[in-house]
């Protein structure tokens, strides 16, 4: 099997599961958007946006050290993998300790001071998935995708069914049966004062059914603990640390901010953020996408970096990336009048931010593929301040233009940060691992994708029948590429 064939199987598999498995969890966001309010979905957004944040601290970039020694360390693998897990469970357990001594700080300081458990929760969640995560990447790095895409989707599967039992079932059932036998059964395990919490609590679960699934990989090593490759490993993760955690600052801090930001009040800023995130949830196949080719994508770039056709490979997988990229945001961009009945009705006034990120998803996904540059010759402290720059770019651009066009200045500056740090790791790249990336080609793509786009709201005025024209245009992409690709092989 030829090498892109090979990625492209193991994307596939990460891709199909990941695809099913967030269609599942997808179903969830019309269920939130038309069971809660904006204002109720926008604590819900708001809490998951903190949740990135905490995410990246509690694994301080081990996940992609991980894969950096395993390949180093080809006869001590089983040590590389404990000495790394070791220390990512202690470290959350300090982090549960300090969540239990200031919990009712944290509640009153967020205005949730009704609601502490809240952040029980999340921080049981969190801490879950950090320890989950490891125990992932080896997955990976074993090629057990059929493992890895079998654990992920039954957590996703718990989430969507309990999150259907809590939100779905229970409260009719607790209203329609008051002062009953039946009520005090359901009451066993559901309080309508909860409210939005019950979505944590489902993700709560199924994060611990997820964890105990991965047992055999958290407990069946030989296991040791070496300080001293824990030091290299501290060295090279900690600035993935800093490049993860200003990623997140690019990919969530739009959410954070929006609430103190927006020139209304308070609870008006929480209904425009809970608009603001379920459109951000459209871009999600471009979302998915990405997430599974970096499933695959990241063992990959490490364990060919040795071949001598690496470069020509890297550059062929960006090509291919960026095709299949387009043609998802045409797919959802030319079909948005239908993807829109995702949402509920109060959420669709904010439409216009979707084309918008789902082009900034792509500039990420392109950043992905750029970074083998430092992650490659070591030079993480360099891309975390490519990271670093982005961060700066967003908070800069968010301050400025999220109180002149509301969350719309969100969706533009997302797009500024993301374009910006793919331009910039190119730029570095192309210093420290030069790789010969079709510049020309790609950016035709991206600019032919936008002409079609643009062509399609002339076409309307012409011809009133939006699927046939949305259909044509995404055929005329296909026809395009088909014969551009045909012909650069003859």
């Amino acid at each position: 099997m030829g090498i892109i064939s090979k990625l492209a199987s193991q994307t596939a598999i990460y891709g199909l599961s990941s695809i099913f498995g967030r269609f599942l969890n997808y179903l969830l966001v019309p269920l939130y958007t038309y069971y809660f309010s904006t204002a109720e979905y926008g604590i819900v957004s708001e809490f998951y946006a903190y949740a990135g944040f905490f995410s990246v601290l509690l694994m301080l970039g081990f996940e992609t050290g991980y894969f950096r020694f395993r390949n180093k360390q080809q006869a001590n693998r089983d040590i590389t993998y404990s000495t790394a897990l070791i220390f990512i469970v202690l470290l959350n357990v300090g982090f549960l300790a300090l969540i239990l001594s200031a919990n009712s700080q944290l509640s009153n300081g967020l205005n949730y001071p009704q609601h502490p458990e809240y952040i029980l929760y999340f921080s049981g969640i969190l801490i879950l998935d950090a320890i989950a995560a490891l125990p992932f990447a080896r997955l990976r790095a074993e090629n057990r995708a059929f493992r890895f895409a079998g654990i992920k989707l039954t957590e996703i599967l718990i989430t969507v069914l309990l999150s259907l039992f809590f939100i779905v079932y229970c409260p009719p059932f607790f209203s329609a049966h008051p002062q009953t036998w039946q009520q005090q059964a359901v009451a066993l395990v559901y309080l309508p004062s909860i409210g939005v919490g019950y979505i944590f609590i489902a993700n709560l679960i199924a994060s611990a059914i997820k964890t105990v699934l991965l047992t055999p990989q958290l407990l069946g090593i030989a296991w040791g603990f070496d300080r001293q490759l824990l030091v290299k490993m501290l060295g090279y993760s900690l600035p993935m640390a800093v490049i993860g955690f200003a990623g997140i600052i690019n990919e969530m801090l739009d959410r954070v901010l929006l609430k103190y930001l927006l020139p209304y009040d308070s609870q008006t800023n929480l209904k425009m953020l809970g608009i603001y995130a379920a459109c951000y949830k459209l871009s999600i196949l471009m979302s998915l996408f990405i997430q599974a080719f970096r499933y695959a994508a990241e063992p990959f770039f490490f364990a060919y970096a040795d071949h001598n056709d690496a470069k020509p490979v890297y550059a062929k997988v960006l090509r291919y990336f960026v095709i299949f990229c387009v043609f998802i945001f045409l797919l959802v961009a030319l079909y948005l009048d239908f993807f829109q009945y995702f949402l509920g009705e109060p959420f669709r006034s904010g439409l216009a931010v979707v084309p918008i990120l789902l082009l900034a998803n792509l500039f990420l996904g392109i950043y992905v593929n750029l970074s083998v540059w430092y992650k490659l010759t070591d030079r993480t402290l360099m891309g975390a301040w490519v990271s670093i720059a982005g961060a700066v770019l967003t908070i800069a651009l968010n301050i400025w233009w999220i109180p002149l066009f509301g969350f719309v200045g969100s969706a533009w500056a997302t797009l500024a940060c993301y374009a910006y740090m793919a331009l910039l790791s190119y730029g570095l790249g192309q210093i420290y691992y030069p790789v010969a990336y079709p510049v020309w080609t790609i950016t035709g793509y991206i600019v032919w994708g936008l002409v079609l786009y643009g062509l399609q709201g002339q076409a309307l005025q012409f011809y009133p029948h939006p699927w046939l024209v949305s259909s044509g245009l995404l055929l005329a992409y296909l026809l395009s590429v088909a014969w551009f690709e045909g012909r650069r092989k003859r």
